[in-house]
């Protein structure tokens, strides 16, 4: 998705961030780079992480977009504004949401990024990220009498990212990458800070119908049918199927490839209907698939069939080939055809 090897930084800056004005310090200069190697440093550390992150976001409000802080301080950022002085802005921004006593201290870099390559367009960008948890390492160095000797330091290494947002700057409301790696208790960095809603783009529509498939297959069809769990890894082995195969997504076609029968077709319809409103959610009926978006979520379409504590069975074919049956002793038991052993 997002490909870095020709970005570069043209302005950066930090600032910290602490619960009182003691422990908070605002920065007055950018930073300059006194070698290659730090700037090829810099994207290592803040543009790699987000090379895996297939989720979109773009900026919103529940009243107008325009009232969102953090949307008009990127705006004035992309045309150019000071980049110390809304620089600033983000760092009180990000204060003044930051009033739960579980929010912990950290850095704030903040780094505007110029020809970051994403769906084979460039983009100008802007990175913020807050560093809450540093590394432990140790530094050696030689002193002025030719001894060596060792410090123990605390820094900010390659390790994953505690927050970050990289907001690229196309179409408003912009195209946005989030990372929150840190506590769960409180979700301000992503609703309150940064505050978006998922894009409508292909991706997201590729990961949302195949997490709806899942959820109707492994909850609501075994509520309806009389289904063990070999027809439940069929149904999920199909539904990747089809993804896998496709280019472009048809839900029609999808539904008749994957649940064939019209009283299961309108028992997902219905499911669907009753998902999305609940999970807020607006699928396309059709749209370009991604094959990111199918990678990442098939690792959660088990297709194995769990037995007591003594066998695991994995199902990635033709269900024909396996037979349930019980005993005359009242044992439950699987039989498999196969024609060759690997």
């Amino acid at each position: 998705m997002i490909e870095i090897d020709e970005a570069i930084v043209t302005n950066i800056i930090f600032h910290k961030l602490g619960s009182d004005s003691v422990s908070s310090h605002i920065s007055t200069s950018e930073y300059e780079f006194k070698s290659e190697e730090e700037e090829q440093l810099i994207n290592s550390i803040f543009l790699k992480p987000f090379i895996n992150n297939i989720t979109t976001y773009e900026f919103s409000h529940n009243v107008d977009i325009e009232m969102n802080v953090l949307f008009n301080i990127a705006r004035n950022i992309k045309n150019d504004d000071s980049f110390i002085l809304r620089s600033k802005d983000i760092f009180q921004h990000l204060k003044d949401m930051s009033k739960h006593p579980n929010i912990k201290d950290g850095d704030l870099f903040v780094i505007k990024f110029d020809n970051v390559k994403f769906d084979n367009n460039y983009y100008a960008g802007l990175g913020i990220y807050k560093v809450e948890n540093k590394e432990n390492f140790i530094d050696t160095n030689r002193n002025m009498d030719g001894d060596i000797f060792m410090n123990f330091r605390k820094g900010i290494g390659t390790k994953k990212l505690d927050k970050a947002c990289l907001i690229l700057f196309g179409e408003e409301p912009y195209t946005v990458f989030v990372i929150d790696n840190t506590s769960r208790d409180t979700e301000y960095w992503l609703n309150d800070f940064i505050n978006v809603s998922l894009r409508n783009d292909y991706v997201n529509n590729t990961s949302q119908f195949m997490n709806l498939t899942k959820s109707f297959i492994t909850e609501q069809i075994p509520e309806e049918y009389e289904v063990n769990k070999a027809d439940q890894i069929d149904l999920l082995n199909r539904s990747v199927k089809y993804f896998k195969s496709h280019d472009s997504f048809e839900k029609e076609e999808f539904e008749r490839e994957v649940f064939q029968e019209q009283s299961v077709i309108e028992s997902f319809r219905s499911f669907d209907e009753g998902f999305s409103s609940k999970n807020e959610l607006s699928i396309d009926a059709s749209f370009e698939i991604s094959p990111q978006a199918v990678k990442k979520q098939s690792r959660i379409f088990k297709s194995v069939l769990k037995l007591d504590k003594n066998f695991h069975i994995y199902i990635h074919g033709n269900k024909e080939l396996i037979e349930q049956g019980v005993d005359t002793d009242g044992r439950k038991f699987y039989k498999i055809y196969y024609e060759e052993e690997n």
